[in-house]
C-alpha cells in the first residue's frame, strides 16, 4: 500500500494514479503476494467492523411530516372501508 495518489504515480511515470493494476507476477515473489493479499483480505474485506453504519434509524421533520400524512391517509382509507367517520 502506497501513501498518496502522487508517489503511486510516480511508479507508473505519472502525475498521480489511484490505481496500478498487476498483470504478472514473478514465481518466487507468488507465495509473498498471496500472503499480504490474504492480509489485507482479513483486515479490510472481511472486517465487519469497517462497515459503514448508514444512519440511525431518525429521519428529519420534512420526512416525519410525510410518514404522519401518509399514516392518516392509509386510516382514512381503512375507514371508508369499513363505513366509520374519522375526522
Amino acid at each position: 500500500i502506497i501513501k498518496g495518489k502522487g508517489r503511486l504515480g510516480q511508479l507508473v511515470h505519472k502525475k498521480c494514479a489511484s490505481v496500478v493494476a498487476l498483470t504478472t507476477v514473478r514465481t518466487e515473489d507468488q507465495t509473498e503476494l498471496n500472503k499480504l493479499a490474504d492480509n489485507f483480505k482479513a483486515q479490510f474485506n472481511d472486517n465487519a467492523e469497517l462497515r459503514r453504519r448508514w444512519g440511525g434509524g431518525i429521519m428529519g421533520m420534512k420526512s416525519q411530516h410525510v410518514m404522519q400524512r401518509r399514516e392518516r391517509a392509509i386510516q382514512i382509507e381503512q375507514a371508508k372501508k369499513l363505513g366509520l367517520q374519522i375526522m
